[in-house]
């Protein structure tokens, strides 16, 4: 094996085709969409051309049809890329000079989108390469897959509808794209809205790290009411100085709501969080406008049921489930209503020992804001652990380089990361300066790709965690192009603070192993048809499947031993503490399955009714979902579906059922580990040639199958849950498994 230097790994591949962030303006964006967008609108204005001459479908080989879709593929790389990166910068540095911009390109990418889905002659080709069955048949499986799922969109896209109905078509994907962005920047501007400056008293109980996180709170909020006018200087000046702020950015949120010792505070906070964009929230837009997601809500639904009638669909749950592996809207409620009952005895017992605590507090009635709280304190008391306490041992820098060593031991994967400044590599253009970028090389240095981390919380950055696929692997023979993955991993940390490193709650660290899973499936792949490398083309449902299976890691003690260390000390973490972390896995497991159970079902439930809810109608699904599967009571101004982003804004419509279902596939795929062991290189090896390398170019369910050698079980996922019947599951499939031997 040759090894490279550290010079030529630092250097950076132009395969990887990294941005120019500096240059990267909106305005430069939006003529590189346009640009764009009418190249490849020439070309299929020339493709349309040569098939009116013809007076009928052109008469053409598949070698020809197949060369014309990849020449087409290729028109839209400039597209992706332009769009991908002003999506991203609308995400993490939102403005109203970007936000404008994407919104205002939103109706003529939905045009375009519906015009290639809906054109003849593109897919007439498509449907050349597929009825010449031996030119097919020698096709690659991934590029065989990518024209079979290309099919399967030109249905979904209404290239079969009659004229009028198709411009019926584009109008609705036109509108829904519309509402979705208005509902995100209503949630985002909600969410920002809310500052609440705290006395003395309301501080009581806070930790160290919440109280800094409330002092960072408190300058932003004096930035902006200085950039507003709603304060003069010297009324800034005049206000103390660590100014205690608390809002609805996810770290203060939960900082307050596990730590605040005052019920009415945290009460305060929670009605303000679940409230966000509805008829309860009185804040407006910097146009005065109203952030109720009310009517957006209803509209959506409705445009989503007339686009399934259209497509001859009973609903849009229909449509949804048409792209993934569960068969029917049955299947899926049964298996949400069957783990539900698996999970309910466990979660009334987490709720008795909730209330039990709540008692001893003096809290008669348990509400969801001293949930939170109370948890903490059974922590505290039953397994002698706190947050706080093993917060120094997760300092971000160690988790990273103990993550980055994990995935090497289990792939042989080496992550290289590039200086801020480029003194010991080549410097790499970010977008923010807490961007950090890195290079992927396999165990005889060969070059995969490159990802960035944007993990902290600030002002004008979507809430949440996500991997953005920006850029895929990809290759075009024709014009000797090749490109090599690139992704966006981003999170809302804790930012680094008093001179220390940012220090991660254990719930942090899972959710950096999760989505850096995510990264991996993208990053690993070796396929070079974009449509089925990496990320693209897998089905919905399991596409979290190798997310959740990274954050087995983050639960092992071998694993937890290579990404902590105290802060100060470089201790590892003391047995103790290591004993009741691993104990407190499936702490309130009960209730955290029903919550995820509860809201798969709301959106099954929603996109399945016929005809389409109105306001009133969803949030009346939501009490009788929650009546069903909630062993803790809602308030009734509970307005949770007013934020509910991942179907409303993102793309888990009757689809966020996909959570629980590819957990029993991780965690299925994550006892052969246990089986074998969980460094184990050989079963490694297996796992990334068989699910993170090949992508969507098989069906997810036969890259499962092929790992694990059977079809899916739920028993491991009981078993990792603790479910109380886990045990008598395994043992009865262990006996049928015996005699069948």
């Amino acid at each position: 094996m040759t090894i490279l230097s550290d010079t030529f790994m630092n250097a950076i591949s132009p395969d990887l085709h990294l941005v120019d962030f500096a240059s990267a303006t909106p305005k430069t964006l939006q003529n590189e969409v346009l640009n764009a967008i009418n190249a490849a609108n020439a070309f299929l204005d020339k493709m349309s051309a040569a098939t009116d001459q013809s007076s009928d479908t052109i008469d053409i080989s598949a070698e020809q049809a197949l060369a014309d879709v990849t020449t087409f593929d290729h028109m839209n790389v400039a597209l992706d890329r332009s769009w991908g990166i002003l999506s991203h910068l609308n995400s993490v540095m939102s403005n109203d000079e970007t936000r404008h911009v994407h919104h205002g390109l939103l109706p003529k990418l939905s045009a375009y989108g519906t015009r290639v889905g809906q054109h003849q002659p593109l897919f007439s080709r498509y449907q050349t390469i597929i009825n010449d069955e031996t030119f097919f048949a020698s096709l690659s499986p991934a590029r065989a897959r990518a024209v079979e799922l290309a099919l399967r969109s030109f249905e979904l896209s209404g290239v079969a509808l009659p004229k009028a109905e198709q411009e019926t078509f584009a109008a609705v994907q036109s509108e829904l794209s519309t509402l979705s962005a208005a509902f995100s920047d209503h949630v985002l501007d909600a969410t920002q809205a809310y500052a609440s400056p705290l006395n003395d008293k309301q501080l009581a109980g806070l930790t160290e790290s919440g109280l800094a996180l409330l002092a960072d709170a408190g300058e932003q909020y004096k930035a902006r009411a200085l950039a507003c006018g709603a304060l003069t200087q010297d009324e800034i000046d005049a206000l103390p100085t660590p100014y205690y702020v608390a809002s609805l950015n996810i770290p203060v949120y939960l900082a307050v709501m596990t730590h605040a010792d005052d019920r009415s505070l945290r009460e305060t906070l929670y009605r303000a969080y679940v409230t966000r964009a509805s008829e309860f929230d009185t804040h407006t837009n910097s146009k005065g406008e109203s952030l109720n997601n009310a009517d957006i809500m209803s509209q959506i639904l409705q445009l989503r049921e007339q686009k399934a009638q259209l497509l001859g669909f009973g609903n849009y749950a229909e449509v949804s489930l048409s792209t993934k592996m569960a068969d029917s809207v049955t299947e899926v409620e049964t298996f949400l209503r069957d783990l539900a009952a698996q999970a309910t005895p466990t979660a009334e017992q987490d709720l008795a020992q909730l209330q039990k605590y709540a008692n001893d507090y003096g809290i008669s009635e348990l509400q969801p804001w001293d949930s939170a709280y109370l948890a903490e304190k059974v922590k505290q008391r039953e397994f002698s652990l706190s947050q706080e306490e093993i917060r120094p041992y997760f300092p971000l820098p160690k988790v990273i380089s103990g993550l980055f060593a994990i995935v090497e031991r289990l792939y042989g994967i080496k992550a290289q990361p590039q200086s801020i400044d480029g003194t010991d590599s080549q410097p790499v253009s970010r977008w923010h300066d807490d961007v950090r970028f890195y290079q992927l090389f396999d165990a005889d240095d060969h070059l995969l790709g490159g990802f960035y981390f944007d993990l902290f919380a600030r002002s004008g950055k979507r809430g949440g965690a996500w991997m953005n696929g920006f850029q895929a692997r990809y290759r075009y023979e024709a014009q000797g192009h090749q490109q090599l993955p690139v992704c966006f991993m981003v999170g809302n940390f804790t930012p680094a603070l008093d001179g220390k490193p940012s220090l991660l709650t254990h719930d942090e660290v899972l959710t950096l192993f999760h989505e850096f899973g995510h990264g991996l499936h993208h990053l690993l792949t070796q396929v070079s048809v974009g449509d089925v490398a990496g990320v693209n083309g897998v089905e919905w449902d399991a596409v979290e499947l190798p997310s959740q299976f990274m954050e087995n890691w983050a639960w092992d003690a071998e694993g937890i031993a290579l990404i902590s260390s105290h802060v100060e000390t470089g201790d590892a973490l003391p047995k103790d503490k290591l004993d009741a972390l691993l104990a407190v896995k499936n702490f309130q497991s009960g209730m955290q399955t029903l919550r995820q159970i509860e809201f798969a079902l709301f959106d099954l439930l929603i996109h399945a009714h016929t005809p389409a809810l109105d306001y009133e109608g969803i949030l009346a699904t939501l009490t009788s979902v929650r009546s069903d599967i909630a062993v803790m009571q809602t308030p009734d101004y509970n307005r949770f579906a007013n934020g509910f982003s991942h179907i409303f804004a993102g793309g888990y419509a009757a689809g966020y059922y996909s959570y629980k279902w590819a957990e029993l596939l991780s965690a299925d795929a994550f006892s052969k580990f246990e089986e074998d062991g969980i460094f184990n290189p050989i079963t490694g090896k297996a796992f990334r040639d068989t699910i993170l390398s090949v992508g969507g170019s098989f069906p997810a369910k036969t890259n499962f199958e092929n790992f694990r050698g059977r079809s899916a079980s739920i028993d491991a996922l009981l078993r990792h849950s603790g479910f109380a019947n886990a045990n008598n599951t395994e043992t009865a499939a262990a006996h049928a498994s015996h005699e069948e031997g």
